[in-house]
């Protein structure tokens, strides 16, 4: 992921980050399911941070969803946790 740079502000490393993970989640759900989730995760978690609770429930919700097995990996047991602390 690109840095800033000389003098880049931390909103300008914000958008950044959010350009980057919603560029990474667009690709991921089609080509691996997992990697989905955890692009999907990475944002949501990033948008409750920043008090975008509701997109945040919203973003993860159906992705997460999808899963009907492999509940017990990491991504899926965090996007879980996120989850419930965004409900």
């Amino acid at each position: 992921m690109p840095s800033p740079g000389p003098g880049g502000s931390q909103s300008s490393l914000a958008g950044m980050v959010v350009s980057w993970l919603t560029s990474q989640f667009r690709t991921g759900p089609k080509q691996q399911p997992i990697m989905g989730i955890a692009r999907c995760d990475d944002l949501a978690q990033l948008w409750a941070e920043q008090g975008r609770r509701t997109e945040a429930r919203e973003l993860l919700t159906p992705v997460y969803g999808w899963f009907t097995e492999g509940f017990d990996t990491a991504d899926l047991k965090d996007a879980k946790v996120l989850l419930h602390e965004l409900t």
